[in-house]
């Protein structure tokens, strides 16, 4: 442990940060077979397995980030303790100085692998997908027998060892009747300073490779008035929250797309592919860190992650074009509320400046709720919408 924090600390970092957020996608694969996931692969898919970084390319992206004063990584999936080596993924970027935020359904944690993070903490906390109170309504959602008693396992290790974790879930039909009974839960573990987050907008298959399955996330969305019922439970709270929001982020975008984070951090795919963000899979907005090393980059990847995090600067120059987008969500000043950006068009239209609806409907439901819109009004045609907001 003391030739692990000597080795840590004397690394020297440049004055200020390049590299404002790395994100690594470990493997598409994952042990439970979700009925709402947008990008699952099943665990025992060879093919995808044999396209997934080694770990000697993932390392090299790691040495990278650290060149350019990455301070933190987010290793995702799939369920990225699916790799076999996960702890040894985990300790090179340790050792680098960087924490390390994992995402995990908790399913494969060990009791080696929590006393590692007990020894060796990530310094980020942990973040563990709930999808049921009991095993009927967490594998009506996992669809994998024997699943919930192994999230059970997980979770108890890393009490037991002291690693923290947060908790949020996944609203569905199958649990939506244990939502107090999931939050009277969270509230004993040690982290959770605030109620559990949910999901319930549910992100369509964001390679655009199976429409049957997006079907089935369109109708296990919640419909906008529901979502607004479940986001103003505790009503006093919710209008405080927005009110003081408003200020900040209350207004028409115009025709610009990337008015978000993007730009700022690299995202990268478990095949070598780095994005702007995990949603954005677009081919024109990628770089292939692999075949740019194979063409002659530096080794590891290095030189070709400082090069997508410069090209991806460009995207906040990049315009709308789409009329119907300009119309509308250029002229809406609900953009603080609406989850419509370049990543979401995509998953559900193949371009990156299409309104997706179903988001439109849920923004509005909210503003009504909060008394800035009237029953037939919509947002893009309000001009006094300061005054509304304040």
């Amino acid at each position: 442990m003391s030739d692990f924090v000597r080795r840590t600390t004397r690394l020297e970092r440049p004055i200020g940060s390049r590299l404002g957020r790395l994100d690594i996608e470990l493997t598409e694969r994952c042990d439970n077979d979700c009925i709402h996931c947008c990008i699952n692969l099943p665990a025992g898919d060879r093919e995808a397995r044999a396209r997934e970084l080694t770990t000697a390319q993932v390392e090299g992206i790691l040495d990278q980030a650290a060149e350019l004063g990455c301070l933190q990584v987010r290793y995702t999936g799939g369920e990225p303790l699916l790799r076999p080596d996960f702890e040894e993924l985990y300790l090179h970027a340790r050792r680098l100085g960087i924490k390390v935020l994992i995402f995990t359904n908790a399913r494969r944690i060990t009791p080696e692998l929590a006393d590692l993070l007990a020894r060796v903490p990530p310094l980020v906390t942990a973040e563990v997908t709930v999808y049921g109170m009991h095993a009927e309504s967490y594998e009506a959602v996992s669809r994998v027998p024997g699943s919930y008693s192994q999230f059970r396992r997980g979770v108890d290790l890393l009490l037991d060892r002291g690693v923290p974790f947060v908790v949020k879930g996944a609203l569905l039909p199958a649990n939506r009747g244990e939502v107090e009974e999931f939050e009277a839960w969270a509230a004993t573990i040690p982290w959770m300073d605030k109620p559990p987050s949910y999901a319930m907008t549910f992100d369509l298959r964001n390679r655009r490779d199976d429409e049957r399955k997006n079907e089935l996330i369109r109708s296990l969305r919640l419909p906008p008035d529901e979502a607004v019922a479940m986001l103003t439970r505790r009503p006093e709270e919710y209008r405080r929250e927005m009110t003081e929001f408003a200020g900040r982020f209350m207004g028409p975008q115009g025709d610009v797309l990337f008015a978000c984070g993007a730009g700022h951090g690299v995202s990268v795919d478990a095949y070598g592919r780095a994005q702007p963000c995990m949603g954005v899979r677009a081919p024109e907005l990628t770089v292939d860190l692999i075949r740019a090393c194979a063409a002659g980059g530096a080794d590891g990847g290095g030189a070709t992650l400082a090069a997508a995090l410069e090209a991806f600067a460009a995207l906040r120059e990049l315009r709308a074009t789409n009329p119907e987008y300009l119309r509308r969500c250029a002229r809406c000043f609900l953009k603080g509320l609406c989850e419509q950006c370049p990543a979401k068009s995509w998953a559900e239209h193949g371009r990156l400046d299409t309104p997706v609806e179903y988001l439109c409907a849920v923004a509005h439901a909210q503003a009504r709720w909060l008394g800035w819109l009237g029953a037939d009004e919509y947002a893009w045609e309000v001009v006094d919408w300061r005054a509304r907001v304040t």
